[in-house]
């Protein structure tokens, strides 16, 4: 398939405006704002309907054993083994076929994203930092997201650390809603990354005070009284 026909096929499938948008965002300017989230590592998440999951094990990520993602994270083998290469901690969910089918990551340090925003997000003292949380459509509405993260909460908090930050793109609403049924905070602050001609880029921060999330809240249901149920 040539450049024309691709271009025709995705204009097909996601519309004209969606398309040149994606392609302005890609090879012209592109402005990302990324919410910084916090929560602690002892706070019990609240009750959830996520379908439970059964029959993954938990292994740690090394340069040795990142050919497990070769199945359905074929494109993040590489990635994945200079991470474990650079001393990050990493948990991947195998199937039963010994198949990563989740994983998720965290830095100890500051750390230079060279991957994916080619920035650097900085740590506190007593916190680290949390990225690279993903898993294959399958679990999708699983409770795997919730068991992943706790889990490496647990190990962090056994390392000594109190908190966890990580960051959120603004327009992955699925991805805030997420952060709040796990019980994180706001911290107030959003780092920009700026792409110029698909090049150059550039990152700035700015601080807030009004929740940024407050819309994506589900309204609490009111309290009937005794007597207007009478």
């Amino acid at each position: 398939m040539n450049v024309i026909e691709e271009l025709l096929l995705r204009i097909k499938q996601k519309g004209l405006r969606r398309t040149l948008g994606a392609l302005g965002k890609r090879y012209i300017f592109a402005h990302r704002k990324l919410l910084w989230m916090e929560r602690d590592l002892v706070t019990p998440i609240a009750p959830n309907k996520l379908r439970p999951c059964e029959g993954l094990r938990r292994v740690d990520i090394t340069e040795e054993n990142a050919n497990a993602f070769s199945k359905y994270f074929g494109d993040r083998v590489q990635t994945m083994a200079e991470l474990a290469a650079e001393g990050h901690t990493g948990h991947m969910y195998l199937d039963q076929d010994d198949h990563t089918v989740g994983f998720v990551w965290a830095s100890a340090r500051d750390y230079y994203d060279r991957h994916f925003y080619r920035c650097t997000f900085p740590v506190q003292p007593g916190e680290y930092f949390q990225f690279g949380a993903e898993i294959t459509r399958h679990y999708f509405g699983s409770s795997l997201t919730v068991d992943a993260q706790v889990a490496l909460w647990q190990v962090m908090a056994a390392r000594g650390f109190k908190k966890v930050v990580d960051i959120c793109d603004s327009a992955n609403i699925q991805a805030l809603k997420m952060h709040m049924r796990l019980g994180y905070q706001e911290q107030g602050r959003i780092t920009h990354v700026y792409d110029l001609f698909g090049h150059w880029r550039f990152t700035r921060q700015t601080r807030y005070s009004e929740s940024r999330l407050a819309a994506l809240r589900k309204p609490e249901r009111p309290v009937v009284s005794a007597a207007a149920r009478a």
